[in-house]
């Protein structure tokens, strides 16, 4: 491995360090709270901060090993759980575009806008999941046919 790539991997570990740090003061922090909208911001800073550190050690996977390819039935299953939760994604989205601009109180206003920021990151986020990762991780049973006959000047057919 490179020293620039054991430097960003043993970045990456640390950083997954300090996630965790977060992780377990907002849980000891939050014990003795009693202001709800507070508390549910600290305790969704604690959920990002897992969501980084397991986003940080799937890096490190990355970087350090060799992926395999999935299989047919694997990629069809991950995609039909993507494609789903962009479908979930979209309809919240859409309600509370649709509700926000009723609220008058701010404070709540506040909380669900940012709940619909979330939304659309997670929205986003999912529809380059589905083109990106799933897409780039996979060999197809197509793939595998193309590959095996595409360049065969008989393509499986007697040749003589």
């Amino acid at each position: 491995m490179s020293s620039q790539k054991e430097k960003l991997v043993e970045f990456m570990k640390k950083q997954i360090q300090n996630e965790n740090e977060i992780v377990r003061s907002v849980t000891e922090g939050i014990k003795n709270i009693n202001n709800p909208p507070v508390k549910a911001v600290l305790k969704g800073i604690s959920l990002d901060s897992t969501k980084h550190a397991e986003l940080y050690a799937s890096a490190v996977t990355l970087l350090e090993t060799v992926s395999q390819a999935m299989t047919q039935e694997n990629l069809d299953q991950q995609r039909a759980l993507v494609e789903k939760h962009i479908r979930l994604e979209a309809e919240l989205i859409k309600k509370l575009e649709d509700e926000l601009p009723t609220i008058e109180n701010k404070k709540v206003a506040f909380l669900l806008n940012s709940i619909l920021m979330d939304e659309r990151r997670h929205h986003a986020m999912l529809k380059q999941v589905l083109e990106i990762i799933v897409r780039g991780e996979t060999i197809t049973e197509e793939d595998w046919w193309k590959f095996l006959w595409e360049e065969s000047p008989f393509h499986g057919a007697p040749g003589g």
